[in-house]
């Protein structure tokens, strides 16, 4: 437990003023904390918060399946704006949390700063973008090869596609991002050699995975150029992605957690990142006193990426394209064959 004191503990309590204000927070009650003997966690949200039915909503699992099977006793909050994120994190780590968790690249400048002031205190950031070789030590990079999946899901639009054009939507034009439209084009291109793929990007700011109007102009704009299937990474803006494929009677493919349910008929797969996985694993190691610093890296090999094609939700897939897919995802789990990340 992380010794706190009365300067910090000060602090600690000017913030929770603060946060109790403008974060929503949930917290497991004191009598079901009290039967745990599970590792405490505090997980602070990326921009579009939890029910974005993505990116948040898949951390959110792998919290949840924490508290159900390892009794961790969990917190979160949901910054409202950028100069919240430090501060949440701070909270967490004056508290004496066993594990902060960070989700999103956007948070890897305020976790190194944290976790340099905090250094008996373990940390992980999803996404993590700093340089692996300046990390603080007790800092855990979970990242994931987003290019793989994408791979997928482009191979399956390539393979739906009636008018031989096909889009992709991205938030922020960011590297990150970049390894999802490289991916997505490989598949693609993998698939049907003389398909041709728009690519459009919502802006250069966060704010652009949380401007669904966009997304649907976006949509509207690459339909418009031929595109039939349409593919985003763009977290809550692609809700809009989804109303203007079906607007216009094209298909479209979800990301990072399953979107069937945003719109049936319409969303026929999703390439998906399990970042619930990522989390839960790295809640689960924490507690078995198995913490290691540096980079952990997720993909089809690991489990970490995949894309939905079973079940009721897979169901859009024919069965020969499933098969193709599932021949090309074979290749590259072997190493047979190279997705680019850029």
């Amino acid at each position: 437990m992380l010794a706190i004191d009365p300067v910090t503990r000060a602090v600690a309590l000017v913030l929770t003023g603060v946060l109790v204000t403008f974060l929503p927070a949930r917290h497991v009650s004191v009598a079901t904390s009290a039967e745990r003997s599970g590792p405490r966690v505090g997980l602070v949200f990326d921009v579009g918060g939890r029910g974005d039915k993505s990116f948040n909503d898949s951390a959110y699992e792998g919290l949840a399946r924490a508290e159900r099977e390892l009794g961790a006793r969990v917190s979160f909050l949901e910054p409202m704006g950028s100069e919240d994120r430090e501060s949440a994190l701070r909270l967490f780590a004056a508290q004496g949390q066993d594990l902060v968790i960070a989700v999103g690249f956007i948070f890897t400048s305020d976790i190194d700063a944290v976790a340099r002031a905090y250094p008996d205190v373990h940390f992980a950031c999803v996404d993590y973008s700093g340089a692996p070789a300046s990390m603080p030590p007790n800092v855990l990079g979970l990242s994931f090869r987003e290019e793989e999946g994408s791979f997928l899901v482009g191979a399956a639009a390539g393979l739906l596609s009636k008018t031989g054009h096909v889009g992709f939507v991205g938030g922020m034009t960011i590297p990150l991002i970049r390894k999802f439209e490289a991916g997505y084009d490989a598949g693609v291109h993998a698939a049907c050699p003389h398909c041709v793929v728009h690519s459009a990007y919502a802006g250069s700011t966060p704010d652009a995975f949380k401007d669904p109007a966009r997304g649907r102009s976006l949509a509207a704009f690459e339909i418009a150029a031929g595109a039939d299937v349409l593919f985003h990474a763009s977290g809550a803006t692609g809700h809009g992605v989804f109303e203007g494929a079906r607007a216009a009677g094209a298909l479209a493919i979800g990301v990072d957690s399953d979107q069937y349910l945003d719109m049936p008929g319409t969303v026929v797969t999703s390439m998906v990142k399990r970042v619930d996985v990522a989390v839960f694993q790295a809640i689960k190691d924490a507690t078995a006193g198995r913490f290691e610093h540096g980079m952990k890296v997720f993909g089809l090999a690991e489990d970490g990426i995949d894309y939905v094609h079973d079940g009721d939700h897979g169901a859009g897939l024919p069965a020969e394209v499933k098969a193709k897919v599932a021949a090309l995802r074979a290749e590259v789990v072997a190493g047979r064959r190279h997705v680019p990340a850029e």
